[in-house]
């Protein structure tokens, strides 16, 4: 499952049950719910009845795609529409025009519960032929004519305690498998999530061994458990997670917390690693503040309400005040002081910029939001080696490397000489610091 929830741009539709051969229909995530929606409810109904029911729509075909529920077991697909599974959807049926306005005004909105991370599995029925334990289609009609606001009908069935997110981020859906095998030496925010659910699977599977030490380090510990799991559930036991683990692991942690179901575990925002401190405050200095200050100067370029900031890696007021400015931009408490609040919102609305832009407005190519190191493979790091590349044929002293998708021994070797020139911090690793000097003398060089 991704790190935190957000809007996919598109979602995939299985026309049938989950092992019925059937065709799969991919489309804009509203356009679905929109379609849902028209399947499943009237459009005669009363206003709040019908935002009661989106918003429960939403939440669900959310859930589906955060727990990777049906890709987590091999299926090349988000959602069924089979209504024995999960929601009705009818290829090329009209939508209701209110209906449609309606989801337009609130498809980046979904319910949670409590300070639970994943979006609610909202299970809903019609309440007439079939009766369930969430939401009643029928039943929020008679709600609404006695006055109830969609949230408090959406709190009559599934409780007090569910909250509702409001402009959520939108992007492209990014698998979480992190592109290539984790093993033995690696060490990255993969590593801690991989941590993370095997300590959890292992409450309810004793065979396995806890994880002592959840730091991000892929150590003997871990791959112990990892070897253990692999046996329990019948894959081949080399402690290497490739895919096939990957997967594995992501659906009996869904499983054994009970993300896809109403009565879910929930969870915790600690359960979601970061490479970003709990707090950053006025008097913080070092590489993480200048990684604040360029993902606020990134996000000031596009929304004015950020004013511009340098990042020099010192948060002084100029930062506090682009951070005050984008607190106020997103909702938030406006104090200053980067929270965890605050990093949950920043890091997915930079995210957000970078799929949909992928350059800055001067033109340099934004870092793409996931650190990069020796062992990555993929576009992200080809795309780094063609600015590597142009940059050594230019400037002495940095190695060239060959575009080939794998971050090897001389791609860091070229890293490390980049860092230096630059006075970064030598450590090979390509953060967002690291990828704006690369991208930005690249952009330079392609201009002269």
């Amino acid at each position: 499952m991704p790190t935190l929830p957000y809007i996919p741009d598109t979602i995939t539709v299985h026309l049938g049950r989950p092992d019925q051969p059937a065709e799969n229909v991919t489309l804009p995530f509203t356009d679905y719910i929109k379609n849902v929606a028209s399947s499943e409810i009237y459009p005669t109904w009363p206003e709040s009845a019908l935002r009661a029911n989106i918003l429960a729509q939403i939440s669900f075909a959310l859930n589906r795609v955060y727990t990777e529920w049906y890709r987590s077991r091999g299926y090349d697909f988000d959602i069924t529409n089979s209504t024995a599974y999960d929601q009705s959807f009818v290829r090329d049926r009209d939508i209701f025009e209110n209906i449609s306005n309606i989801v337009d005004d609130t498809f980046n909105s979904y319910l949670r519960r409590g300070n639970a991370v994943e979006p609610l599995f909202a299970a809903y029925c019609d309440g007439v032929e079939v009766n369930c334990a969430g939401l009643s289609q029928t039943g929020t009609v008679e709600l609404a004519r006695r006055g109830y606001t969609p949230l408090q009908i959406i709190r009559y069935y599934f409780g007090d305690d569910v909250n509702l997110v409001t402009d959520a981020p939108v992007g492209s859906f990014r698998p979480s498998y992190p592109g290539r095998p984790l093993m033995l030496g690696d060490t990255n925010n993969s590593v801690q999530q991989l941590q993370i659910r095997l300590n959890r699977i292992a409450r309810n599977y004793p065979s396995i061994p806890r994880i002592g030490l959840v730091n991000g380090e892929f150590n003997r510990s871990t791959q112990e458990a990892v070897t253990a799991f692999q046996r329990v559930f019948n894959l081949t036991p080399d402690g290497i997670v490739g895919p096939a683990t990957w997967y594995r692991i992501a659906y009996i942690y869904t499983s054994v917390k009970k993300l896809a179901e109403l009565a879910s575990e929930g969870l915790r925002p600690e359960e979601i690693p970061s490479e970003y401190p709990d707090f950053l405050r006025q008097g913080d200095t070092g590489s993480i503040v200048r990684d604040l200050q360029y993902m606020l100067a990134v996000v000031g370029d596009y929304y004015p309400e950020v004013r511009p900031i340098e990042y020099d890696g010192i948060f002084g007021e100029q930062t506090a005040a682009a951070v005050r400015d984008f607190q106020a931009l997103a909702g938030l408490p406006v104090d200053g002081i980067v929270g965890p609040s605050t990093w949950r919102l920043l890091y997915p609305t930079y995210l957000n910029i970078v799929n949909t832009y992928g350059v800055s407005t001067t033109g340099v190519s934004l870092y793409p939001g996931l650190t990069l190191s020796r062992g990555a493979v993929g576009e992200d790091v080809s795309t780094l080696q063609r600015f590597l590349a142009r940059i050594a044929q230019s400037v002495s002293g940095i190695p060239s490397v060959t575009v080939d998708g794998v971050f090897g021994p001389a791609t860091e070797r070229a890293v490390i000489a980049l860092q230096n020139l630059y006075g970064l911090k030598p450590s090979g690793v390509v953060g967002p610091l690291t990828w704006d000097a690369a991208a930005s003398l690249y952009a330079d060089l392609q201009g002269e």
